[in-house]
């Protein structure tokens, strides 16, 4: 019973629209209180009723080197002593820009921003910009941000003009954004075929993270890029969460294809809200000063998250990164056997250092295999290993992290509750039907 986290939740909900700053911190579909956390150390979490969690959310993803790590943590300090915000150029910015350049040959020049939202907002309208074109795809289930381009779903048919997922969003922007579904080469072509010479753009999470994790084939990769080069369009790769998750670079470099557009978000902050948008030097000198894509921000590349993502990002090496993904694969392979042992079918797919955890009978390849997967069962995994201390991400439409904190006894104690939590599910007769 988390009786300070259900006074202050209580206390939130007069204050905060659902209780919250952001959807999915209300564990809404739960229907439980969520636990406010008061501090976080390495892999750990700890919420103001003292209890300890291990953490597989990370803040969705960017604390790779686990919470509060000295290296981090100092240099924040340091930097904030000599002035936190200036407006002005810094050679912090620089830094980290040169470090992100160094990691990706696709990057020639980058331009930070404050989120994952403005990065790709900036990134499409870079590339409208660039092409003289107004038309977007995008992908059923890839989460782009909340800007109004991206806030839509797909219509009656397989290749639909997109209508509105939020109020608020004008039809006719709406109607500038082809949402088509994941993984399905046939549906894009037919898009091509159709509009090519008004596409500017085909944007897409190519490890999706936000309908769970689910993993773009080669060869649906390989065919926009072919698309998009055929019709002069550009290729957007989204890498806010797969950028230094899915592989020590991103997915561009775990695929070997090379978009013409990267976002990057998440891990580039080191914990603070930094995110950046990056291209070959053409695209990237039709923005502002330099060309007429206006783009702008006085908290771009503050000084503070400049020197925490380029620690984080120059704190750790590829042989690390290999050792936390081992981890992942041991993990995730133990909870689909222990599933499997207990009269459930779990799907537990996982790429680097991340992974997610579906209640389906068959391997999720889009977002219409992630809705059909057994949303109830999940709740009810998620809150007894909640109760036992392990903090995974509150729904199946999204992912799990680890850090490079995390060791291999943590791993062993989470697949203990895992198995502890499938033993009471099945007592509970959860198991039938599955």
């Amino acid at each position: 019973m988390n009786q300070k986290s259900e006074i202050a939740f209580k206390e939130a909900l007069d204050i905060f629209p659902g209780g919250v700053n952001s959807p999915v911190r209300a564990f809404k579909s739960l229907d439980i209180v969520p636990p406010f956390i008061q501090k976080g150390q390495d892999q750990y979490i700890f919420d103001i009723d003292n209890k300890k969690y291990i953490d597989y959310v990370l803040s969705w993803g960017p604390l790779i080197l686990g919470h509060s790590d000295p290296r981090v943590v100092e240099s924040i300090t340091k930097q904030a002593q000599n002035g936190i915000t200036f407006g002005a150029p810094t050679l912090l910015e620089s830094d980290l820009g040169k470090t992100i350049i160094e990691r990706f040959d696709t990057i020639d020049k980058v331009r930070f921003v404050n989120s994952g939202t403005e990065a790709t907002m900036s990134a499409v309208r870079l590339a409208r910009g660039f092409t003289k074109r107004d038309l977007i795809i995008k992908f059923d289930g890839c989460y782009h941000g909340h800007s109004d381009s991206f806030l839509v779903k797909a219509g009656s048919g397989i290749a639909t003009f997109g209508t509105a997922d939020s109020a608020g969003v004008p039809r006719e922007m709406a109607k500038l954004t082809i949402s088509v579904p994941y993984n399905d080469e046939e549906a894009v072509r037919d898009v091509f075929n159709k509009y090519g010479n008004k596409i500017a753009a085909v944007i897409i999470e190519p490890v999706a993270g936000n309908m769970g994790l689910v993993l773009a084939k080669p060869s649906f990769l390989n065919s926009l890029r072919d698309l998009t080069n055929q019709y002069h369009s550009l290729l957007i790769f989204d890498e806010v969460m797969s950028g230094f998750r899915c592989d020590y670079i991103g997915a561009q470099n775990y695929y070997n294809i090379k978009p013409d557009i990267t976002t990057l978000g998440k891990v580039i902050g080191g914990g603070l809200p930094v995110a950046a948008y990056g291209a070959r030097k053409e695209i990237m000198n039709c923005i502002a000063p330099v060309g007429d894509v206006y783009q702008a921000g006085t908290l771009s590349g503050n000084p503070l998250g400049m020197t925490a993502g380029n620690v984080t990002l120059t704190s750790y090496n590829e042989e690390d990164f290999k050792l936390a993904s081992i981890k992942v694969d041991i993990l995730c392979q133990n909870i689909e056997e222990l599933a499997n042992k207990y009269g459930f079918k779990v799907q537990a797919p996982h790429l680097g250092t991340m992974f997610s955890i579906f209640f389906n009978n068959n391997p999720v390849r889009d977002f219409e295999d992630s809705m059909s997967s057994n949303q109830e069962l999940f709740n009810a995994f998620f809150i007894r290993l909640l109760n036992k201390g392990i903090y995974f991400a509150s729904s199946q439409f999204e992912t799990n992290f680890i850090s490079l904190k995390h060791s291999d006894e943590d791993i062993t104690h989470t697949l203990k509750m895992v198995e502890e939590t499938f033993k009471e599910l099945k007592g509970e007769g959860y198991a039938e039907g599955i």
